[in-house]
């Protein structure tokens, strides 16, 4: 499962972002995800949870933006969103593209910081 993987990447990168700044902890990492790139939403999700036991991102939130597929259609000269990731043609025309723009996608986009309550 390289969703685990994946997690602890993230958290460790989420993690070295924090330290950069005095007193806050992360809230959440918003995540880029494509309909190709290879990676398991649910599976991710239950990995995080997993991975952030015991770290400073224990109680943080993942938020996956789910993005679609989309390929470049030569003959419309346009964007076009595909039905299905199995059939990579134009939904207006027809015409096949390998041309995809987007949908490999496995980005993080933001972190969600916010301040530590300092103790008294």
């Amino acid at each position: 499962m390289h969703e685990l993987s994946i997690a602890i990447s993230m958290i460790e990168l989420a993690e070295e972002e924090a330290a950069r700044h005095e007193n806050v902890r992360v809230c959440a990492i918003h995540l880029k995800l494509g309909v190709l790139s290879g990676v398991a939403k649910e599976a991710l999700l239950s990995s995080y949870e997993l991975a952030c036991e015991g770290t400073a991102l224990e109680g943080s939130e993942l938020v996956i933006e789910e993005l679609p597929v989309i390929v470049y259609c030569s003959k419309c000269d346009a964007r076009r969103q595909v039905e299905s990731a199995l059939l990579l043609s134009c939904p207006d025309c027809g015409t096949p593209t390998a041309d995809i723009v987007q949908g490999r996608e496995l980005q993080v986009s933001a972190l969600e910081l916010a301040e530590l309550e300092m103790q008294t």
